[in-house]
């Protein structure tokens, strides 16, 4: 089988991973950088080309798209969908993964439970948004913040304010801000659980290793194994389904009203394997090697 893992990380811990799995099993793999792909779009000749040649025909993609190129790098996802190439992840949700508003409004309602969360643009509704979440403190995001950054722990009504009004001013591209109610009793902890195919493979909990509120490895914070309640997986599982993503990291807290979904990732990094020992890269290449050969799925949800 040929594969192509898209990746502007050939060195990247995840992307050597999989290559060296996908290898030992005798498929023909490459490491392509999206970034340096371009398409020409024509009646009924879809091409990517790449340093100059045509890409040619893979059987399968493995899209790891870094946040910084969602754009670009789900274009390019889309121009080797109209080929007819099968991917383990579609473009329209990586793109929606990205968006971290549009990701709650299809949690929600999917069913999922989530941190209660509001968003607007007018400065003059900030007193009604944090009464809503029933006051300070509260968190805020930037809508397409990733590992962390872009995200406020305000501890009073002023510093949410003061944040917010910051952050409207700023905010040039039009990003919207969410603010989401502080669940205190996770603070500084979350659980990633890895989804492949509707199953639960691998989880592990993220902890803060100082007073910083995130718990993001890309933070400083440290995992450790963890096992989930059958409640906890099947959101995971209903989580990664609702953004229509065969292959997500799907991250969530623990409080005291149970299991609340915080985010899914689309390019979830493959440092789980490390914290608990399971092998992550073999079970996402056994899902291409049983799901390559059928049939692309429609993309039902819509951009």
């Amino acid at each position: 089988m040929k594969i192509a893992i898209l990746s502007n990380g050939p060195g990247n811990y995840s992307t050597k991973r999989l290559k060296e799995v996908a290898k030992s099993r005798g498929h023909e793999v490459r490491v392509v950088k999206y970034k340096e792909c371009y398409a020409s779009i024509e009646k009924s000749n879809p091409v990517v080309s790449y340093r100059g040649e045509n890409l040619g025909i893979y059987d399968a993609i493995i899209p790891r798209i870094a946040s910084s190129m969602t754009r670009y790098g789900t274009a390019i996802v889309r121009q080797l969908e109209t080929q007819g190439v099968y991917t383990v992840s579609g473009s329209l949700a990586i793109a929606r993964s990205r968006d971290k508003l549009r990701s709650m409004q299809l949690l929600a309602r999917a069913g999922v439970a989530i941190p209660k969360t509001v968003f607007s643009r007018n400065s003059a509704d900030i007193d009604d948004l944090i009464e809503k979440l029933g006051g300070a403190p509260v968190i805020i995001k930037l809508a397409r913040g990733t590992h962390g950054n872009g995200v406020v722990l305000a501890e009073t009504k002023k510093a949410a304010k003061s944040v917010l009004q910051a952050f409207y001013l700023t905010n040039e591209d039009g990003t919207n801000i969410l603010v989401q109610e502080y669940i205190e009793e996770s603070a500084g902890t979350d659980i990633r659980a890895f989804v492949v195919g509707g199953r639960v493979i691998a989880s592990m909990k993220r902890q803060s290793l100082d007073d910083d509120f995130r718990s993001n490895l890309h933070k400083g914070g440290g995992g450790s194994p963890v096992k989930l309640t059958i409640e906890e997986r099947k959101m995971c599982v209903k989580a990664a389904k609702a953004m229509s993503l065969n292959i997500a990291g799907v991250d969530f807290m623990r409080s005291s009203r149970g299991p609340l979904i915080l985010e899914v990732n689309a390019s979830p990094g493959f440092g789980i394997e490390q914290v608990t020992g399971r092998d992550i890269a073999g079970k996402v290449i056994d899902y291409v090697e049983q799901n390559a050969k059928g049939k692309q799925k429609k993309d039902r949800i819509g951009a």
